[in-house]
């Protein structure tokens, strides 16, 4: 039976739940802005429909009204509540919870004010001593931030205190506070827009409650957004204890009196006013030049005057029109009022040569006296290339070459200084490179600008994409993998960031030069800061490399983000052998019964198509889950050395190919076998030789889709050129006697059977996706067939040298086709491949979109270091004698003696490797194929040392360390 209490707290609970949501969410702000002002709060500034932005956009009455209806929103919600439960508090903690979740979720605001005023009716003690607490503390500190996420902590607390034997509420009471943070933390911050658009009414109450301090200093920490990136430049160096002038800031639209009462200039103690407008020194606009800069400020009235004069030069022609021509708005301008250094010496410097960035040189320009002669472009400066290097021996930074000046008037102390600040400014801006303005007064040197050389963005790198696709590539192979490594990337990292990726072009993500393929380092660079995350994690996941930890705040702020990503890393061995079920395996199989030779155009295009879909789910977790594995080898401390790689297509491959080997030795005498051909002829004499012929054929059929680059459709597959295959299998054969053995495993561990599994999958599906690229392969090899047959190109290969979208275009219009024209442009595709391929010194990194030409004299053979520093991927000390293998094509005699010097390493190189006695790899890091392969075999590795191919030379003897990274040449 029903009570009357009973339906009393029935009906409580449904008021409580479905009324105070719906009250939350009435726009009654919004309502009355549009009525008062005629203006949609939601179409405004940050588009949040809240008390502040009322006060911003209404003005003072628009705002007071603003905060009566929902301090009544808050009132009511707490009243109700009472009411029903009069003897429950902790339902009107709950009752206050509805109503936020409905303010957010309709209304689109905070509750602050809700919050602040059904509390005061709540627990107006508790209420009044929070904001008691908060209120002195945000005056002192003058941090809204702080101040809001302390005032929920003392909010919470005091509660509980208040509470103490009241579980659920104390839970209510965090969960409210919790709420709040959370909510903060999603919506823009309306105290964020600038003062300048604040209605005059309400300025003051905006002034203050944006929590900046009356005078900011370069000692304060100071955010571009608010005073421009060189003053934030300048606040950041000075920080870290660089040799920077303080100075004030004066912020836009701010009065400049409270700055000229504070500062007194004088002949002995001159003051500068720079300009630090938004979006000045950027790293995609520099704008030098458009604004003002005033010098030698001796009196009061001097810098008044040269303060309006900077201001006034924000809205001049040229400037406005600088802002025009590259997309910027017209925000505002900060100024920055510095003490001015005396300089004896003063310059620029680059810290990579603007004109030509194939020059790894600092460029310096210097002059006795001040920098503003230098950057006036009346007097010609004394000009200095110097090189900067890391020399391993002692590890420290040293100038290598001084270009030779006549007169010069600059000492040699002062160049090697600004150089090597340079590159420390460089290193400090995540590699972009950087223009400096630096003076010297005779005691120490003094940075007085930092900003990025806008024409050297963005940085491209090969580090990275010359392990996923080496090589010059041809323009079918790059037409299917751009896009769908471009759209991968995107898709993850957009999981991750949301909105935040909106402003993000993913198809900048990669690009060719030298027909190399490149990515966007400055892209990427971008991402990782707002993923909160060190912006080398991409080298770090991929590579190996050491990385800083990302700070406590940068992790915390992005948490929904990366448990995005979390989920989608936990799931991921469900997620594939569910996709493998359901869509790989069954379209593999189908691929691998069809006899494509029977298969019409429309047929092998239809095939393409569906290959070219499942395609991009592949991809995905061929990018993830390298990543996965990456991650928990890192988070549970399991080195590469404790896995076992068996699973692995390299090893699994490889393994055949040795058993065969064992049986072959164990029926022939090898002794006298020299070639291939000398093996197969020996096997073909007997029973048991024709039967160990068909198991090669079998492997061969297995791992047919194995070759000299996976990625690359355009190479050649072990299916293609079994002799290649051959010459492998007499080597293992040859060397059966001096190969170590496999290194044994003990994975009994839980954290080392976790990563286990990680790596099973990883092997998993690079197998999948290997063999989807070796069909696509087949496909466009027998589509050229029909179109050698037709007379449209003239040999197989030659389908490689057009585009996709050029072949269909072929293929749907063959009867207007110019042969002619075509046959042109493919041998006109073939002589720029060619040319690119014989190109030496591809430099690893491209700044800028134009690649300058490398000169082709291989320079770096003639090096006279002695020892190089790469990645350390297999344990083990080794000598011997360097043997340079560039391709399956370059196969010679290999033995426990060798060396093996090579470009990169797939899949297809592990029968090769495991004859070494050593491999240098120019790319690549502890889980690339080549790094999986010397571990299993116990054969010491040293992988990324750039132009590796290059700098040494056939039959050099080297020593390899594989645990330090290093090699150390023996002998020239």
């Amino acid at each position: 039976m029903i009570t009357d209490y009973d339906m009393t707290s029935i009906i409580g609970s449904l008021i409580i739940f479905c009324f105070c949501p719906l009250l939350g969410g009435l726009p009654l702000i919004d309502w009355l802005t549009y009525g008062l002002k005629g203006q949609k709060l939601s179409q405004l500034g940050t588009g949040n429909v809240s008390v502040s932005a009322a006060f911003y956009h209404g003005g003072t009455l628009v705002g007071v009204l603003a905060v009566l209806s929902e301090a009544g929103k808050g009132i009511v919600a707490v009243l109700l509540a009472r009411y029903f439960f009069p003897f429950e508090p902790f339902w009107e903690v709950m009752a206050l919870i509805a109503l936020i979740i409905g303010r957010y979720w309709r209304g689109k605001g905070a509750g602050t004010t809700n919050l602040f005023w059904g509390m005061m009716v709540h627990d107006w003690a508790a209420t009044f001593l929070t904001a008691l607490i908060g209120f002195t503390s945000f005056t002192i500190f003058r941090d809204r931030v702080t101040g809001r996420l302390v005032a929920l902590f003392l909010l919470a607390f005091i509660l509980t205190v208040r509470h103490p034997y009241d579980l659920v509420y104390i839970l209510l009471a965090w969960s409210l506070s919790g709420l709040m943070a959370w909510i903060f933390y999603k919506i823009p911050d309306d105290l964020s827009l600038p003062e300048t658009g604040v209605k005059s009414s309400s300025r003051t109450m905006f002034a203050f409650f944006r929590g900046e301090k009356s005078l900011l200093c370069l000692n304060d920490k100071l955010e571009a957004d608010k005073v421009g990136q060189k003053a934030a430049n300048l606040a950041y160096l000075r920080s870290l204890g660089y040799g920077v002038p303080n100075g004030w800031i004066l912020l836009p639209g701010d009065d400049p009196q409270t700055l000229l009462d504070y500062i007194d200039p004088s002949l002995e103690h001159p003051f500068v006013v720079r300009s630090s407008a938004m979006g000045e020194d950027t790293e995609t606009a520099s704008a030098a030049g458009q604004y003002l800069t005033r010098l030698n400020i001796t009196n009061q009235e001097a810098l008044k005057a040269a303060i309006f004069d900077c201001l006034a030069a924000y809205n001049h022609p040229h400037a406005v029109k600088y802002r025009r021509d590259r997309g910027q708005s017209d925000e505002e301008i900060a100024l920055l009022i510095q003490k001015q250094i005396e300089g004896t010496v003063s310059g620029v410097a680059f810290s990579r040569d603007p004109v030509n960035p194939l020059n790894n040189c600092v460029i310096i320009e210097a002059l006795p006296g001040a920098a503003n002669q230098i950057v006036s472009g009346k007097i010609t400066p004394e000009q200095y290339q110097v090189e900067v290097y890391d020399k391993l021996e002692n590890d420290v930074i040293n100038i290598k070459k001084i270009q030779q000046i006549p007169s010069r008037n600059i000492p040699d102390f002062i160049i090697e200084k600004v150089a090597i600040l340079a590159r420390n400014i460089e290193n400090l801006y995540h590699g972009i490179p950087q223009d400096i303005e630096w003076t010297y007064d005779g005691e120490a040197l003094w940075i007085l600008q930092t900003r990025s050389i806008t024409n050297l963005q963005p940085i491209w790198t090969r580090k990275i994409a010359s392990e996923v696709i080496p090589g010059v590539i041809r323009p079918l192979t790059w037409s299917i993998n751009q896009p769908l490594t471009c759209g991968v990337w995107g898709d993850i990292f957009t999981l991750v960031l949301k909105e935040k990726a909106s402003d993000l072009d993913f198809d900048q993500t990669a690009t060719l030069h030298y027909q190399q393929a490149y990515f966007n380092a400055t892209l990427l660079g971008q991402i990782f800061r707002r993923m909160g995350l060190p912006p080398e994690s991409l080298e770090f996941l991929t590579r190996g490399e050491k990385i800083t930890k990302p700070s406590l705040a940068s992790t915390i702020s992005n948490l929904p983000g990366l448990w995005r990503l979390f989920t989608k890393e936990w799931t991921l061995t469900k997620d594939f052998w569910q996709d493998y079920r359901q869509r790989f395996k069954p379209q593999l199989e189908k691929l691998q019964h069809q006899e494509i030779q029977q298969l019409s155009p429309q047929e092998l295009l239809k095939n393409i198509e569906k290959i070219l879909s499942i395609l991009k789910p592949t991809t995905y977790y061929s990018i993830l889950a390298p990543l996965s594995l990456s991650l928990r080898q890192a988070l549970l401390k399991v080195s590469p050395e404790q896995l076992n790689n068996h699973s692995t297509p390299e090893i699994a491959a490889l393994q055949a190919l040795e058993k065969l080997a064992n049986e072959i030795t164990s029926l022939i005498d090898v002794k006298n076998i020299n070639t291939a051909e000398d093996l197969f002829s020996a096997l073909a004499q007997n029973q048991k030789g024709q039967n160990l012929i068909q198991k090669f054929d079998l492997i061969v059929e297995n791992y047919g889709y194995l070759s000299d680059v996976a990625t690359d459709i355009s190479i050649p597959c072990w299916r293609d050129h079994p002799n290649i295959v051959k010459t492998l299998l007499t080597q293992l054969t040859q060397n059966h006697s001096q190969r170590k053995n496999n290194v044994k495993k003990n994975n009994n561990n839980w954290r080392i059977k976790n990563v286990q599994k990680r790596l099973d999958l990883k092997g998993k599906v690079t197998e999948i996706y290997s063999q989807f690229l070796a069909q696509l392969r087949w496909h466009f090899l027998e589509l050229a067939d029909y179109l050698i047959t037709k007379g449209i190109i003239q040999e197989s290969q030659d389908i490689f040298e057009l585009t996709y979208a050029e072949i269909l275009e072929l293929m749907e219009d063959e009867d207007k086709k110019n042969d002619a024209e075509l046959n042109k442009k493919i041998k006109q595709r073939k002589q720029q491949f060619e040319i690119n391929k014989s190109l030496k010194r591809i430099p690893y990194i491209v700044y800028g979109n134009i690649a300058p030409i490398p000169e082709n004299e291989p320079e770096l053979s003639k090096s006279s270091y002695r020892k190089f520093k790469g990645i350390g991927a297999s344990f083990g000390q080794v000598e011997g004698y360097i043997r340079i293998c560039r391709n399956f094509q370059q196969i010679g005699e290999i033995n426990s003696q060798t060396i093996l010097v090579i470009p990169y390493a797939d899949s297809g190189w592990g029968p090769l490797l495991a004859n070494a006695g050593g491999i240098i790899a120019e790319v690549g890091g502890a889980l690339s194929h080549g790094a999986i392969i010397a571990r299993e075999y116990g054969i010491p590795a040293v992988m990324n040392i750039d132009h590796a191919t290059e700098i040494f030379q056939e039959g050099q003897r080297v020593k390899i360390d594989g645990q330090q990274g290093i090699i150390e040449l023996l002998e020239n």
